[in-house]
């Protein structure tokens, strides 16, 4: 394993909540890190952008109300996704926003830019950035990322389609620090498998929709009840790069989820004021099957607990 760096170093379990657009509000996250993982959630989340600070200053606070309470149990710290792309017009105010309320982690995605890391460094942060590939990954260490989340075939959102094996063995043959692995991870046994083929976390995202806390309607989270991997579709239709999403939404909407035209990466708009038409197309990873009830956040990390320590068992560990 890597040498990690505060907050990272003291996670109670090995595992990231990553950030579900839409769908993750403060809640969630509260909950996540008092349950002891990483909670997150896209900065673009907060609409208008003036609610961002809002929701900031009530994570923190909550956090460190919990962590005055408990002082035996500390809140696991959270974390924002930034996302660095040309159409994220609020990425400046919203990076801000980080700064003075001293974000613990900063999740970028969809580009690397120095000086957004610069930013985050200046106060003591960690920069994680999200990769499908060995040579994005390099991208993103030169510019200045402390970590990577590296996301493999199978996850949820904008998901790559490189096996976990091969990517993590490629970045592991020359960087030794942070990283988390994002596909189709749901259970403990699948998170202690990330770390058994070289990744520090375990990056968790579709199975937090199904949660009490989650932001997302009640068909969406029965969705992930009831679906598999077989329900999920990998298209870049709904927002210019490519991602998996549940095929009963994509029918929902009246197209056919097996014969999906391609888009234009161009149409990509992350920084509108409102959610594009597709809000109603849910992202998805192809780890649901193991998904079979809706519970409260706390709950599902009880469960990964459980799993992972009889994991760990079962190997003797």
């Amino acid at each position: 394993m890597s040498r990690l760096p505060a907050p990272l170093n003291k996670l109670p379990l090995p595992i990231i909540g990553s950030p579900l657009f839409i769908i993750s509000n403060p809640k969630l996250v509260i909950e996540q890190c008092k349950a002891g993982v990483v909670g997150s959630m896209p900065a673009l989340n907060a609409r208008p952008a003036e609610q961002l600070e809002e929701w900031l200053i009530e994570i923190t606070e909550a956090l460190a109300a919990w962590n005055k309470a408990n002082p035996d149990k500390p809140a696991a710290p959270f974390a924002i996704n930034q996302i660095v792309h040309k159409s994220n017009d609020r990425l400046e105010h919203d990076m801000a926003l980080c700064v003075k309320y001293k974000v613990p982690i900063i999740i970028t995605s969809l580009g690397a830019r120095e000086d957004i890391n610069a930013a985050a460094h200046s106060y003591g942060g960690v920069v994680l950035h999200d990769v499908i590939n060995n040579k994005f990954a390099r991208k993103a260490i030169e510019k200045g990322a402390d970590g990577l989340i590296v996301v493999a075939a199978g996850a949820g959102g904008h998901a790559g389609v490189k096996s976990p094996f091969a990517l993590i063995q490629e970045i592991r043959q020359w960087f030794d620090g942070p990283i988390a692995l994002s596909g189709s991870i749901s259970t403990g046994g699948a998170v202690l498998a990330a770390q058994a083929m070289g990744a520090d976390f375990a990056y968790i995202g579709s199975a937090f929709i199904a949660t009490d806390e989650a932001r997302a309607a009640d068909a969406y989270k029965q969705a992930i009840v009831d679906g598999s991997s077989d329900d999920i579709v990998y298209s870049n239709l709904f927002t210019g790069v490519h991602g998996n999403y549940l095929a009963p939404s994509i029918r929902a909407a009246g197209m056919d989820p097996e014969n999906l035209p391609e888009s234009d990466p161009s149409k990509m708009n992350f920084g509108a004021e409102k959610p594009k038409a597709w809000k109603e197309i849910w992202g998805c990873g192809q780890g649901i099957g193991s998904v079979n009830k809706v519970q409260s956040a706390a709950a599902f990390v009880a469960q990964l607990k459980r799993e992972y320590q009889e994991a760990r068992q079962r190997l003797a560990l």
